[in-house]
């Protein structure tokens, strides 16, 4: 009665052996006491031991960004078609999918729940092998292709300019080359083998040079954050593609070599590359609702021992529909009034059209760049 009451629970003691495992240069106990609004510790009633188990608070959260994932399945599905469809052969590594499972927002059973269950869609050729059923071509157009349309109308801009472009943003500091400008709106106006176009095409048109295999690349990896929920990657775990999306190029020196598109942030060992376009005011320039349970359980973490006082006595977590944002009374870093715990804030409108340099202010704070 007592255990149904609590809820499941681990020993400190057995945790501690996972200290290597998560990577802890802290002794678990005092890991835990970090974070009172995400780990309760309590003594067992019979064993007398220190005990853990997952605040009410944050077991909420849990629980709303699976029922989020479970109603958000349709375009999960989606998701994944789409990414197949970019392979060269409509295949792909599960355990790369795995990889990358969190920030796709699919579910920790994604291989039986989406792949088996929608067998209409995936066909599993073996255990670790997922295969495209049929090209849904309805599912073809790549995010940029939709920025395009709009630099089109919205500019008056014309085709010539707007085809094969990207958004350019770089960051405060930015030494700007002899020529480089020229050598950027040339790079814009480069045609290319877009990301969901057909592997047939893609012999015919890479064989222009290094430039267009390159620029293809750019593309996929564009499309690839922009399918993410928080629009960023592990760029190990972006390397786990490049077979399959016919990218066997090295990736890392790819993503600085074009900082106006892309941003890589290292931290410790790990490097994460951002989609630059994506943010704005150190947050999502278009929220999604899994991103928002996120951000407030990074609130929660950001907390740490400050307001530790009852849960019940602190003002909600606040809510804005329009725009999908949220805001808090309680700790964490401000930009305004956006919880900004990692990201810094800059100008989304500061970026150019179609290659036009810009001085903005840098959008990552306490991130290295790659380059300056």
């Amino acid at each position: 009665m007592s255990q149904r009451k609590r809820g499941p629970f681990v020993s400190v003691q057995l945790m501690s052996r996972w200290r290597n495992i998560v990577g802890l240069n802290v002794g678990m106990g005092e890991f835990l006491h970090k974070y009172p609004h995400v780990f309760e510790l309590f003594v067992h009633p019979l064993r007398r031991n220190l005990c853990c188990k997952i605040t009410q608070r944050m077991r909420d959260l849990i629980d709303e960004e699976e029922k989020i994932v479970k109603e958000y399945e349709p375009e999960l599905l989606q998701k994944v078609k789409k990414l197949l469809m970019m392979s060269k052969n409509g295949t792909l590594h599960v355990h790369a999918l795995r990889l990358i499972r969190r920030e796709l927002g699919l579910p920790e059973d994604f291989r039986d729940s989406i792949l088996r269950t929608h067998s209409k869609d995936f066909r599993l050729v073996d255990l670790e092998i997922v295969e495209l059923v049929d090209r849904n071509e309805s599912l073809a157009k790549a995010e940029v292709e939709k920025w395009r349309e709009k630099e089109y109308v919205d500019k008056w801009l014309s085709e010539f300019e707007t085809s094969y472009a990207f958004p350019i943003n770089f960051p405060t500091g930015f030494k700007i080359e002899g020529g480089y400008r020229e050598k950027l709106k040339s790079w814009q106006r480069l045609p290319y083998l877009k990301p969901y176009e057909s592997k047939e095409v893609l012999r015919v048109c890479t064989c222009g040079g290094i430039e267009r295999f390159e620029k293809r690349a750019v593309g996929i990896i564009h499309e690839l954050l922009s399918l993410t929920v928080e629009k960023m990657l592990e760029v190990d775990r972006l390397a786990h593609f490049r077979k399959d999306f016919a990218i066997e190029i090295n990736v890392c020196e790819l993503l600085l070599k074009h900082p106006g598109i892309f941003y890589i942030c290292t931290k410790g060992s790990t490097q994460t590359v951002f989609l630059r376009e994506a943010y704005s005011k150190g947050c999502l320039a278009l929220p999604n609702p899994i991103y928002v349970v996120r951000r407030k359980m990074l609130d929660l973490i950001l907390l740490g021992h400050r307001n530790t006082r009852s849960l019940e006595d602190l003002e909600e977590i606040k809510e804005e529909r329009n725009g999908s944002v949220f805001r808090t009374n309680v700790g964490g870093r401000r930009d305004g009034d956006w919880i900004v715990p990692i990201l810094d804030s800059y100008d989304q409108n500061a970026f150019g059209s179609l290659g036009d340099i810009n001085d903005s202010k840098q959008p990552f704070d306490g991130c290295e760049s790659g380059r300056n």
